[in-house]
Parts: structure tokens; C-alpha cells; sequence
């Protein structure tokens, strides 16, 4: 799935200002210019879009998993170059503090049904026999639901 998808639909779904999104940056300790951050939510077909890079997206996500849940002690963990659906589907799970179950119900409630053993499968490390790769459609699905329920929380 493009980063820059889920990163507009994080932005939504968090209700995150301009301000905010450099913030969640912040908590990675990366610094962002407002600038870079309107250019990367931009439109695809936009003049001035800017495709965020893994790196980027990957430290978007450690900073929001720090905003969330706190900032562990000791030093912060190293953004991966390269970012795959399942990772960050992990980090999602992390940030918002999600069990098996959790991520169950989420697709539950888009329609889909996977076992807990095909939901583990998502989060196991890429050569383990049980592995399975996330879709795009199914990263897009737990984004729906978890807007969804923030949503009505809001």
C-alpha cells in the first residue's frame, strides 16, 4: 500500500493538524518542515506531491507509537529503509496497544473474517514457515476499522 495513503488516513483518523503531524515526527527525534508534511499528504496527481520515503513513514511510526504509548528509556529504535505492510501493520498494533484479538475484530467489523492463527501469521518474521505477507486490501481494512472506531470515540 502507498505510505503516503496510510499516512493521510492516519492524519484523519488521529484528527492531526499540520502542527501535529510535525510533532509525531518530533517524538522520533526527526525533525519535519510543514512544507514536507503538506507535500507528502498531497493529492498523487498534485504538482508539488512528494512520495514519502520507508524511512520517513518508518519514523512517522515509531513517533506515534512513542506519542501513544510513551517513549521507552534508553536509546530509540533505528527506522528501517525498507517498510512493508506487515510492518506497518506491527507498528499500528503497537501504537494503539493492540492484541490478536483486537486486529481480529477490527477486519471482523470490515467484513472479514481470519482466524487468530491467520492473524499471528501477519506478524511472524518474513522466513518463518507461517509467515503471510499483508495484502494491501487487508492493511486498507484494518485502516477502516480503526478509523472507524476512533471515530465514534471522538
Amino acid at each position: 500500500m502507498n505510505h503516503n495513503d496510510v499516512l493521510r488516513r492516519l492524519r484523519y483518523m488521529f484528527d492531526f493538524d499540520d502542527s501535529q503531524m510535525m510533532d509525531v515526527f518530533a517524538q522520533a527525534d526527526h525533525a519535519v518542515t510543514r512544507e514536507q508534511v503538506c507535500n507528502w499528504l498531497k493529492q498523487d496527481d498534485d504538482a508539488e506531491f512528494v512520495k514519502i520515503k520507508d524511512r520517513e513513514m518508518a519514523v512517522f511510526l515509531n513517533g506515534l507509537i512513542n506519542l501513544r504509548r510513551g517513549r521507552r528509556d534508553g536509546p530509540q529504535p533505528e527506522p528501517e529503509n525498507r517498510l512493508t505492510n506487515n510492518m506497518v501493520l506491527m507498528k499500528l498494533r503497537i501504537a494503539m496497544n493492540m492484541q490478536s484479538d483486537d486486529v481480529q475484530s477490527l477486519l471482523a467489523d470490515t467484513g472479514l473474517n481470519f482466524s487468530k492463527h491467520e492473524i499471528s501469521a501477519l506478524f511472524r518474521k518474513p522466513g518463518h514457515k507461517h509467515y503471510r505477507e499483508c495484502e494491501d486490501q487487508l492493511l486498507r481494512n484494518v485502516l477502516k476499522g480503526l478509523q472507524t472506531r476512533l471515530r465514534q470515540h471522538a
